[in-house]
């Protein structure tokens, strides 16, 4: 059985993790909230940006980031990870959900991974990849998407990748990222009867100045850009609200184990008290013989 001097140590100890989770709580609460207002900004921009672009799909010039491969041969999945651990199950299931994607690629692939945790997955599984990023940073920069869209778009219109994908985890709430794979290039929208989308590009008629070919020529690398950059800004987002979340339930965790070990030491003293009584008890009736 433990003395009460184990358990106080080890009290001690449990309160010093407890104050450092509670510390990296705090912290990631305070990263959330920029990232949590740079998605919400975003998001609606890149909505607009697809509405505008989907109008324009129909021009009689075709756009090259536009154009379907006939036979797809390679494809690149772009993965964004974190660097650093302590955020709950954001990697691993980033991960297991990498894992099963690519289980089902029937073509060639390569990867272009963001975050050591991430590339180490990749590397101990044996996957490849073309390019890597890492120390992205907590508040990942415009300019650091352009520099990743610059070489996804160079790499698709020089023919080395027909197809690209965008793999991260997309930010719902604090307790909910979930694991996403979007489509990035070609461009394409379903225009079903029950995209909403498709419904409102069916019923409004727009006039664009300059004419719709040389609009698309700008805005298309742009939608790229911020597309890139909203997948940053999402799974940076998911990040922060695991960690928080992880750190939040570790601190409830020491809590509880501390409560658990001030019992065990009440227990302990108790004991040591009683056999402390006991002996003294038994020492008086042996002097009383």
């Amino acid at each position: 059985m433990a003395t009460a001097r184990d358990i106080r140590r080890r009290i001690k100890s449990v309160k010093s993790t407890q104050q450092i989770t509670k510390a990296m709580k705090m912290v990631s609460a305070s990263k959330l909230r920029k990232a949590q207002k740079a998605v919400l900004d975003v998001r609606p921009y890149t909505r607009k940006m697809e509405n505008i672009i989907m109008h324009l799909s129909g021009v009689d010039s075709v756009h090259p980031l536009l154009a379907a491969r006939e036979t797809v041969n390679n494809v690149l999945y772009v993965v964004i990870g974190s660097d650093r651990g302590f955020c709950g199950g954001f990697n691993g299931n980033l991960q297991r959900f990498l894992d099963h994607t690519l289980s089902k690629e029937e073509h060639l692939y390569h990867l272009v991974v963001l975050g050591r945790r991430i590339l180490n997955h990749c590397n101990r599984t044996g996957k490849p990849i073309a390019v890597n990023y890492t120390q992205i940073g907590d508040n990942p920069s415009y300019a650091q998407a352009r520099e990743l869209s610059g070489y996804i778009k160079k790499s698709f219109l020089n023919g080395e990748y027909d197809e690209v994908y965008l793999v991260f985890n997309e930010f719902r709430s604090i307790i909910s990222q979930i694991p996403t794979v979007k489509k990035l290039l070609p461009l394409s929208y379903d225009r079903s009867k029950d995209d909403p989308q498709a419904i409102d590009f069916a019923q409004r008629q727009y006039i664009f100045e300059p004419e719709g070919a040389a609009l698309l020529n700008t805005i298309l690398p742009q939608y790229i850009d911020i597309s890139v950059y909203r997948a940053l800004q999402e799974a940076k987002a998911s990040e922060h609200g695991a960690r928080m979340t992880a750190m939040n339930s570790a601190t409830n965790n020491a809590t509880d184990m501390i409560n658990r070990l001030t019992i065990a030491l009440n227990r302990a003293r108790q004991a040591a008290i009683t056999k402390e009584i006991s002996e003294i008890v038994g020492g008086a009736a042996a002097l009383n013989e």
